[in-house]
């Protein structure tokens, strides 16, 4: 029996909390209000105590509500500073660890799905969990050739869990929406909620990881765990020491940051170019900083993890993101708002300002504009007041922009790369990777592309 907390009502008494004590601060808040104190300080201290409930409650559930907090963990470097700081450290807590499931369910699920003999698999096993995250946790063990393993072990009732609590989180996302200023949280919960079947089927992410394994092996720059073996809620891969990217983000040199930024936004882009898959869960606990060879010598290498849930892209990124990316550059409103209708990113039914779309587009890719950027918290913050002010155009133009199935998760993997190479701090030469592995940015003509570089305007310095 999994000590998983996830009788229905045990999980949905502790979720259901969450907006009861959602309104409790409001009124709160208003009483402050009323005593003379300002909006912005009320609403902060608002959306601070709002943030310490929420992420407490998720990191005492594993399931849907640990991955809902995983996913918005990564956007934390929208908020301000001051709203930020105290509960950071919940935040990585939520990408890096779980409470462990005991050790006799454990072994448990390793005697059920890998056999009554399943030690003589293994050289060495470790009951400790060395991670554990929202529907599995992994041992440390050595594999019977003598290969150091990593052994993912799906909890029971994962599934069951993960439906709950989305479904439950669905039902009061409105009330979470000014926690990320500028962020739809429904569309997120609903997304993750979509994905529940492939996360589970360690088949689909073992397929997904060896054609990772298998395309950059011996890659300069990224490392991808083979496969071992798999089967029913077990998953065995080689295991990669290294530096979590969670640790990079507190303690790492400017020289770690920059560099795991470049080749966070190498991998996001050249993935699917190389695999036909979008790694879709890139919060800092799925990436390793790895030197580049066994002795330490050498560039660092970005290691790569869980690949439960990808975007499966047989031709690689869709090119109408490379070609409005590269005609926004250019300033070619026009021709930036048909392909956007063409695309389904503006409804027939509504009628815009070209040049106004062009304007609340600019800043949001002004990291390609330049030969190399400085990712920051404050960049964040800015363009997220900028989007989620209600009396900003860029507010109400961006509630009438729609965004297309078809793009809905590779949306999301963007902004939350967007969002840890922020918390890196990191500079990084983003238009590099884009020349190289985004179709369509490049124009086919080259003397177009020579035309494009010299018009091109480059934007003040990060």
């Amino acid at each position: 029996m999994s000590d998983l907390p996830r009788k229905a009502v045990t999980r949905t008494a502790k979720l259901a909390a969450l907006p009861l004590g959602f309104a409790g601060r409001a009124t709160w808040g208003l009483g402050k209000r009323i005593v003379g104190e300002s909006a912005e300080i009320v609403g902060r201290e608002l959306q601070q105590r709002t943030a310490e409930q929420l992420f407490k409650v998720l990191g005492e559930l594993k399931g849907g509500a640990m991955k809902f907090g995983q996913a918005l963990s990564v956007f934390e470097s929208a908020l301000p500073e001051e709203v930020a700081g105290p509960y950071r450290a919940a935040l990585t807590k939520l990408q890096e660890a779980a409470p462990p499931m005991p050790t006799r369910t454990v072994h448990g699920v390793l005697a059920e799905r890998l056999g009554e003999d399943w030690r003589e698999l293994f050289a060495e096993f470790e009951d400790k969990p060395s991670a554990a995250a929202s529907i599995g946790q992994v041992h440390r063990a050595v594999w019977h050739d003598g290969r150091e393993v990593a052994v993912k072990v799906q909890y029971p009732g994962a599934g069951e869990a993960l439906l709950s609590d989305l479904t439950q989180l669905s039902r009061f996302a409105r009330l979470l929406g000014p926690l990320i200023p500028g962020m739809d949280i429904k569309p997120l919960i609903a997304e993750l909620r979509d994905r529940v079947s492939e996360e589970l089927d360690y088949g689909l992410e073992a397929q997904a990881q060896q054609v990772h394994a298998e395309e950059f092996e011996g890659d300069p720059d990224v490392m991808v765990p083979a496969v071992v073996h798999q089967c029913d809620q077990v998953l065995v891969t080689e295991w990669i020491d290294g530096i979590p990217l969670s640790e990079v983000i507190a303690d790492g040199t400017q020289e770690q940051r920059d560099r795991a930024g470049q080749l966070l936004a190498r991998f996001l882009f050249s993935g699917p170019a190389r695999t036909g898959l979008l790694h879709a869960d890139p919060h800092p606990g799925n990436f390793r900083l790895l030197p580049a060879d066994p002795e330490g010598k050498g560039d660092w290498r970005l290691g790569v993890l869980d690949f439960g849930t990808v975007d499966r892209l047989p031709g690689g990124l869709p090119t109408p993101i490379g070609d409005s990316l590269r005609m926004t550059l250019d300033g070619d409103a026009e021709a930036v708002y048909e392909l956007l209708r063409t695309e389904g990113f503006v409804k027939d039914s509504i009628e815009l300002d070209p040049d106004a779309v062009l304007d609340y587009l600019v800043p949001i890719i002004e990291p390609a504009q330049v030969d190399e950027f400085t990712f920051s918290r404050g960049w964040m913050r800015s363009q997220a007041a900028r989007i989620a002010d209600p009396r900003s155009p860029a507010h109400q133009l961006g509630k009438q922009l729609n965004l297309p199935p078809a793009y809905l998760l590779i949306h999301r993997v963007t902004l939350s790369t967007i969002g840890v190479l922020c918390q890196l701090g990191a500079t990084v030469r983003l238009r590099e990777e884009l020349e190289e592995w985004l179709p369509g940015f490049v124009p086919e003509d080259p003397d177009e592309y020579e035309e494009f570089l010299d018009e091109e305007e480059p934007a003040a310095e990060a």
